[in-house]
């Protein structure tokens, strides 16, 4: 309950300080020792024990014992108003005298607060940081195909369709695969032409040279490959149908034609996406458009996939803005390894702009806004705090604010308590205690410098970062999951990688080579981005590798019983078996045996967990754990690290 009193106290201490009392013990505030919550702004005794009142308050601008001059007379509430007379100052409040060899004109303003009720009011205080600019714009979109990656299968002739290969929507189909044989009379004419001309003239004559290649090229336009050309002038036999091969790899997405069908030259038959790359069309609200620019990273994330994020980058922003919504369109590209991502999807994305690389920031909580002013309380030596004005920016990430004036990094302001200094600021007071201390992040990390994962910047002293999980794989690196596990793509072990180290591979970051993103064809390395020599799917960037975090022994949890060893965790829980609270495995003497098998399903591809083991007679032979070969039953060796 005495808390709650000297608050009380604190707080009428204020409001008489601010209403100007006049007389001889203006500024002045008595109270009882037994009952705090009597006050009073002159001396006696308590209405309630009778005890002598004390004096717990002292006007600042009182002048201090002996003969002093009065300079001139100052706001109390703006410094710089000023007068040589008593007068009030613009907001009405009597300006309070300044003497000679007085403290500075800071000083008159400041509010002094001891030790005891700087506790009770749960002050605290933070440095105002100096840093990037970060801003997040959160928006809504939705899964596009890529239409630099479609293609229609047409015909240029008229005909008819007498068998059919690719039969189902939604069917892979590769490059030079046959997808239906089609009878044309114009094809059949152009071949029998063709023929005719071959046994005309001999082969060095000119005229009739020219007649070949004239009845070739009729056959290119109709799009017959080279090879059946060259197969018809050897067979010299006239094919009555012509398969029709797919232009590229990819998913049929369209179907419009059937066995036996008529169709006209033209025609679209099908309709062939590669879903390698996928677009996802974002709305971006227009006054949001400044911070959007290309490059940018962007993060995605799934209804079916709530448990990983998808990483891209911004490649267009559309010219146009929709009337009604008031929003732009904003182009993202992702690598869709194991195509998760399917056109159609709804999806919440973040786009992450960096729009200063240095800035004044302070916490949101810190500034108290009445109207056009916005406030903030610097702490003092002394325990002084001083209310000074700002001019505040762009409403950065974390609940950061940028400050255009008024502050400099390094200085110390008020983020909690200040509501006994502005009544306006008293619910965000009481929601930030209801919070209570910030909650610890479910992954350790023991690195002392590594980035967060929101910002980017470095975390605060004794703040751990956020461990995410990816695949060894450098091709399915794009996606993020937050537990261990298995990569869906490949089947490898996830591994655990520090926000820091997902930035060296972030999207449009330093690509090492191009690869497919079909998992038969990971053997294709390419400098350049194209197409897969294999499928012809378009090819997909490979960042740099990303730096595996080894967790320490400290940071695994296991059961304090021996007998339950395989229970581990990495983090603070229960028990499976037991229920007993587990305890970090540094503290048991089972504890290495629980960090093997840890590391048994969570080995990072280079770490001895993961190594493999091959026979030195059958080298074809590859295990993930020792053992004998099946075909001479030798004892597998470890295989080289790579």
């Amino acid at each position: 309950m005495k808390p709650i009193l000297s608050v009380f106290v604190v707080m009428a201490a204020l409001l008489f300080a601010v209403a100007g009392i006049h007389g001889e013990d203006a500024g002045k505030l008595y109270t009882c020792g037994m009952h705090p919550q009597v006050i009073q702004n002159q001396p006696g005794n308590c209405p309630i024990c009778g005890m002598k009142l004390t004096l717990i308050h002292k006007p600042a601008g009182e002048a201090p014992s002996g003969d002093r001059k009065i300079k001139f007379y100052q706001s109390t509430m703006k410094p710089g108003e000023t007068s040589p007379t008593p007068a009030k100052d613009s907001m009405g409040m009597d300006m309070a005298p300044v003497y000679d060899e007085a403290p500075a004109a800071a000083d008159t303003a400041a509010i002094a607060v001891d030790a005891a009720t700087r506790q009770n009011m749960n002050l605290r205080t933070a440095e105002v940081q100096a840093g990037p600019l970060r801003k997040t714009i959160r928006t809504v979109g939705t899964i596009d195909y890529n239409e630099t990656a479609l293609a229609d299968v047409t015909t240029k002739f008229k005909g008819w369709i007498s068998q059919l290969n690719v039969d189902a929507t939604g069917q892979l189909v590769h490059r030079g695969e046959s997808m239906f044989e089609i009878y044309s009379p114009e094809l059949y004419s152009a071949e029998v032409e063709f023929l005719q001309v071959l046994s005309f003239g001999s082969t060095n004559d000119p005229g009739a040279a020219a007649l070949r290649e004239t009845a070739a090229a009729k056959l290119r336009f109709f799009d017959v490959p080279e090879a059946q050309i060259a197969e018809l002038e050897k067979s010299r036999k006239v094919a009555k149908t012509l398969p029709v091969s797919a232009p590229r790899s990819g998913f049929v997405i369209e179907k419009n034609v059937v066995s036996g069908q008529m169709v006209d030259a033209g025609m679209r038959l099908y309709r062939i996406a590669d879903l390698g790359i996928v677009w996802v069309i974002a709305q971006v609200f227009e006054q949001d458009l400044s911070l959007v620019t290309l490059g940018q990273e962007a993060v995605v994330k799934v209804a079916s996939f709530p448990d990983r994020e998808f990483r891209g980058r911004v490649t267009f922003v559309y010219p146009t803005v929709d009337e009604k919504t008031r929003t732009a369109k904003v182009r993202l590209e992702f690598e869709n390894p194991g195509y998760f991502l399917k056109p159609g999807m709804f999806v919440s994305a973040q786009i992450h702009a960096q729009l200063e690389d240095s800035a004044v920031l302070v916490p949101e909580m810190a500034v108290l806004r009445s109207g056009a002013k916005n406030t903030v309380f610097v702490a003092r030596e002394g325990g002084k705090f001083e209310a000074r004005e700002v001019v505040l920016g762009v409403e950065a990430e974390n609940g950061m604010d940028e400050v255009l004036s008024g502050l400099n990094a390094g200085e110390q302001i008020v983020t909690s308590g200040q509501f006994l200094l502005d009544s306006e600021s008293q619910l965000r007071e009481a929601i930030d205690k209801m919070r209570g201390p910030t909650a610890p992040v479910k992954a350790p990390s023991t690195t002392a410098n590594a980035v967060s994962p929101a910002s980017g910047a470095a975390p605060a002293k004794g703040e751990v970062e956020v461990l995410v999980y990816v695949c060894p794989m450098p091709e399915h690196v794009s996606i993020i999951y937050d537990h261990a596990g298995s990569c869906p793509v490949c089947g490898m072990a996830l591994v655990p990688v520090s926000q820091s180290a997902l930035k060296k591979v972030q999207p449009g970051g330093k690509v090492r080579y191009y690869t497919c993103p079909m998992p038969e064809h990971a053997s294709v390395h390419e400098e350049k981005p194209g197409k897969c020599p294999l499928c012809a799917m378009t090819l997909i960037p490979v960042m740099a590798q990303v730096d595996i975090v080894q967790p320490q022994a400290s940071l695994l949890y296991t059961c304090p019983m021996a007998a339950d060893a395989e229970v581990v965790a990495d983090k603070p829980g229960i028990c499976q078996k037991c229920e007993m609270p587990l305890v970090p495995t540094g503290t048991v003497k089972h504890g290495r045996i629980a960090e093997e098998n840890w590391w048994k399903h969570h080995a990072p591809a280079n770490s001895p967990a993961a190594r493999q083991y091959t026979c030195q007679m059958h080298p074809e032979i590859v295990a993930s754990q020792p053992g004998k070969c099946p075909k001479c039953e030798m004892e597998l060796v470890p295989m080289p690290a790579k």
